[in-house]
C-alpha cells in the first residue's frame, strides 16, 4: 500500500484550479510564464528526447502549454480536473496527435489499454494532497521503462510561508533563510492576496525530498537523475552582485527523472 504524505487525515480539501482559471490564464498566457519560455520548457524538452514515435501524458497540464512546443507527430494526451483549463486546451491546440481529457490525477486515469513511453508533472505535484497516489497512476499509464519526469518548486529552498530572502550586510550576502523543512505541511495561497478572505484560495503541499524519493520506489520507478534549475535573470543596481550569486546557489526548481520498474 502507498505510504500516506500526512500522519493523520483530515477532511480532504478541492485542490482544482477551476476557481482561480480566470487568473492563471492571464498570468500564464498561451506560450507559459517566463519561467515555462527560459528555464523548464527548453530543459524538459532536452531530457524527454522525443521521436515520432513517442507518446506523452501530461497529468495536470492546465492549458497544454508543453503540448504546444512537442515535435508535431509526438502522440499526446493531457489531462486536468479543471474543466476550463481542459476547454482553454483545446481552443488553443489544433493539432489531431493531441487529446485532452478531464481528469482527477489522485484517481485512476480511465485510458483504456493506452500505455505511454513518457509522462510529465509540471509545477503541479505540490498542488496534490496525495500525490503519492498520483505516482502509482501515472506508473498504470506507463510502458515498461517508461520515463517519468517531476518539475517542482524546488522543495528544499522555496516552501510557502516557510522560506525567505535576507541579507547579511556584514558579508554583503543575501541568503535564503529556511524556518521549516522536514516537516509535511498544507498552505494556503492566495490567488489576489489584496483581496483579503475574499479571495480565491489554492492549495501547496510541502513535503521533504526524501517522501517523493519513497513514494516514487513504492509506485514502481526507479530514480535515474535529478537536476536543479536556477533562474537565468540577471539584477541590476546596487545590490545586483550579491543578488545575482544567490540566485545560482538557490536554484528554483528540482527536476525528477524516473524510469518504470
Amino acid at each position: 500500500m502507498p505510504s500516506k504524505p500526512t500522519k493523520s487525515r483530515s477532511k480532504q480539501i478541492s485542490t482544482s484550479w477551476e476557481p482561480v482559471s480566470k487568473w492563471y490564464h492571464q498570468a500564464v498566457g498561451k506560450e507559459g510564464h517566463y519561467y515555462h519560455q527560459s528555464v523548464i520548457l527548453p530543459k524538459l524538452l532536452n531530457l524527454l528526447n522525443l521521436n515520432e514515435n513517442s507518446s506523452v501524458l501530461d497529468v495536470a497540464c492546465g492549458q497544454g502549454i508543453l503540448a504546444r512546443h512537442l515535435p508535431e507527430k509526438v502522440a499526446y494526451v493531457g489531462m486536468d480536473i479543471a474543466p476550463s483549463f481542459i476547454k482553454a486546451a483545446k481552443q488553443l491546440d489544433r493539432n489531431p496527435q493531441h487529446e485532452y481529457l478531464v481528469r482527477d490525477a489522485a484517481k485512476p486515469y480511465q485510458l483504456g489499454k493506452r500505455l505511454f513511453s513518457h509522462a510529465t508533472l509540471i509545477l503541479a505535484v505540490q498542488n496534490f494532497e496525495r500525490a503519492d497516489l498520483v505516482f502509482h497512476h501515472v506508473s498504470a499509464a506507463l510502458a515498461e521503462k517508461g520515463l517519468f519526469v517531476i518539475v517542482m518548486n524546488h522543495p528544499c529552498f522555496r516552501i510557502p510561508r516557510q522560506s525567505s530572502w535576507g541579507i547579511d550586510e556584514s558579508k554583503k550576502l543575501q541568503y535564503r533563510r529556511l524556518d521549516s523543512y522536514a516537516s509535511a505541511q498544507k498552505i494556503p495561497i492566495q490567488a489576489h492576496p489584496s483581496e483579503g478572505h475574499n479571495s480565491s484560495t489554492t492549495w501547496s503541499f510541502h513535503h521533504p525530498l526524501s517522501s517523493y524519493t519513497r513514494w516514487l520506489h513504492e509506485a514502481g520507478f526507479v530514480i535515474e537523475f535529478l537536476e536543479e534549475w536556477c533562474s537565468d535573470k540577471v539584477s541590476e543596481g546596487k545590490r545586483a552582485k550579491m543578488e545575482n550569486r544567490s540566485r545560482d546557489e538557490f536554484p528554483l526548481f528540482l527536476t525528477l527523472i524516473a524510469s518504470k520498474r
